[in-house]
Order: C-alpha cells, then sequence, then structure tokens
C-alpha cells in the first residue's frame, strides 16, 4: 500500500451482531517480514503488519466490542499492545504469540480518541523499529463532523542498524508527500490523525505552513485545547489536528526539527478552488 493510499485508508473490520444484539468489529492481523521502500531505490528489511509499515489503521466506534485475531507468521515472537482502556490479559504484554501461533485480543473499545498499537517485546526498540505498530481510532458515538480525514504516523528507518535513524517519514517513504502532494480544496474541512512512534529519537513534531490548526491531545476530548501551528510529540503521543486553507497554492508541512526535515520528513499540500 502506497502512503497516499495509506492516507485515507481505515480498516473498518467486519461488522457483526452478537447473540445479545451488541456490535463487534473483526479485524485480521498478521505479522512477517518483508522487505519494504523507506526512500527512493531503498529497501529495508522490515517486520510489518498486514505486509505494511505502518501496520493498518483499524477504526470501530465506542461502546463496540473489538476482535482482533493476530497471527504471528514472523520467526520471531511478537505481541501486539493496544492503548487503551481494556482487560490485563488482551494487553499484548505477557502473552507472547510464539512464530506460527495466535492470539484473539478481544475487548470493548473505550474511551473515544485516537491510540497507537504496537509489539511490545523485549527489546522494545528492536521491535518498534523494525516497523511493528499501526493506528486504532475509536469514534465518538456521535461523529464528528464531515472532513477530509487523513492518517499519519511519524517514524524513522534506521538501515545501518547502529540505534540512529538515516531517515524519517510520514506512512513509512521518505518525501513521498513532497514527490506526491495531497490536494485539497479551498475552505474544505481537513482532520488529520497523527501519531508520533519515531524510535531512537525522544521527540518529533509536525509544523504546518502558512496555516494553524485546532489540536486535540489524544482525540479523547471533542474541544480542543490549542490553536497553534506546530505540535511537539513524544513517542506514543498521538492527537487530532483540524484546519482549512483560505488561499490556493502550494503549502509544506514537516518537522519542526529541521533534521528530520531535511532527512525525508517534509511533504506539500496543494490546495486548489
Amino acid at each position: 500500500m502506497d502512503p497516499m493510499t495509506f492516507l485515507t485508508h481505515f480498516d473498518q473490520g467486519k461488522l457483526v451482531t452478537l447473540q445479545n444484539g451488541h456490535r463487534a468489529r473483526e479485524f485480521n492481523l498478521i505479522s512477517y517480514s518483508s522487505l519494504i521502500e523507506v526512500a527512493s531505490g531503498l529497501q529495508f528489511p522490515a517486520w510489518t503488519l498486514n505486509g505494511t509499515v505502518p501496520g493498518p489503521t483499524l477504526r470501530c466506534v465506542e461502546g463496540e466490542t473489538v476482535r482482533i485475531r493476530y497471527r504471528n507468521g514472523d520467526a520471531h515472537p511478537h505481541t501486539i499492545h493496544l492503548h487503551g482502556i481494556h482487560p490485563a490479559g488482551m494487553d499484548g504484554v505477557f502473552e507472547i504469540v510464539e512464530p506460527g501461533q495466535e492470539f484473539v485480543y478481544e475487548f470493548i473499545a473505550e474511551p473515544f480518541g485516537l491510540f497507537p498499537y504496537h509489539c511490545h517485546v523485549m527489546p522494545l526498540s528492536k521491535h518498534i523499529a523494525k516497523g511493528l505498530y499501526g493506528t486504532l481510532i475509536i469514534d465518538p458515538k456521535t461523529p464528528r463532523p464531515a472532513a477530509k480525514e487523513m492518517v499519519m504516523v511519524m517514524n524513522g528507518f534506521d538501515v545501518d542498524f547502529d540505534g540512529g535513524n538515516e531517515f524519517y517519514t510520514v506512512n513509512g517513504i521518505a518525501n513521498y508527500y513532497t514527490d506526491y502532494p495531497i490536494r485539497l480544496k479551498v475552505n474544505e474541512p481537513a482532520r488529520v490523525y497523527l501519531v508520533n512512534m519515531t524510535e531512537f529519537d525522544q521527540i518529533n513534531s509536525f509544523h504546518l505552513h502558512a496555516n494553524m490548526f485546532w489540536y486535540y491531545p489524544n482525540g479523547t476530548m471533542l474541544t480542543p485545547t490549542e490553536f497553534t501551528d506546530t505540535v511537539v510529540l513524544g513517542q506514543g503521543q498521538r492527537g487530532i489536528l483540524e484546519f482549512s486553507y483560505k488561499y490556493p497554492g502550494r503549502y509544506l508541512f514537516h518537522a519542526h526539527k529541521t533534521e528530520f526535515a531535511e532527512l525525508g520528513w517534509t511533504g506539500i499540500i496543494e490546495v486548489v478552488e
């Protein structure tokens, strides 16, 4: 899945009705090793979820039962640890899934908001750096206002395995959204689900040029806490950004840590009438 498709692709699972009339969403995740493109002409030996880094963006509604059938198709033990509220046995820490085995995570989706998920097998840094992470969106029961919705997962790639990143990206390929700009219309509402899963660096950031956005930390509130053009996030932190453009043209968005921007974490939004 290329980053432009990934940007607006939300896996809403298979919706089923349980015997008690309760709604459930069923998802399937499989981990396996795969060579993926992380920069133009450069392949990286990743550990993927459903073949991609980041893994699929899972989406459900608050109060629904979530079932995630995870199969470990890799040669290494893994888990799926989801942020949010759930029973201890569904936390994906002590329930190690060995190669060839399966585990079903089942819980009630709560609270509404934006949550990362990732492998939690030691060493954590290796399992995250190799690509085992993704995003879970739990929508409020009353939907948010209509907007062009996009998911952006900030990450890095240590291609020479020296414990530091050589490339930084949004959604997996360095400079992708510079080569293939995101298109918006003038005054079109936009909503970005922003997640930071960068390994080996303490912080990452998002800066929007010539504009401001309303910021909702964790997406767990319906009222924004800030009107800004830059947000700084530690690993695992996330938030929702809402904005629109008044004027047509080409606008940059990028990490406001210049090293990251120079090494691939830069994109363009093309606004048209």
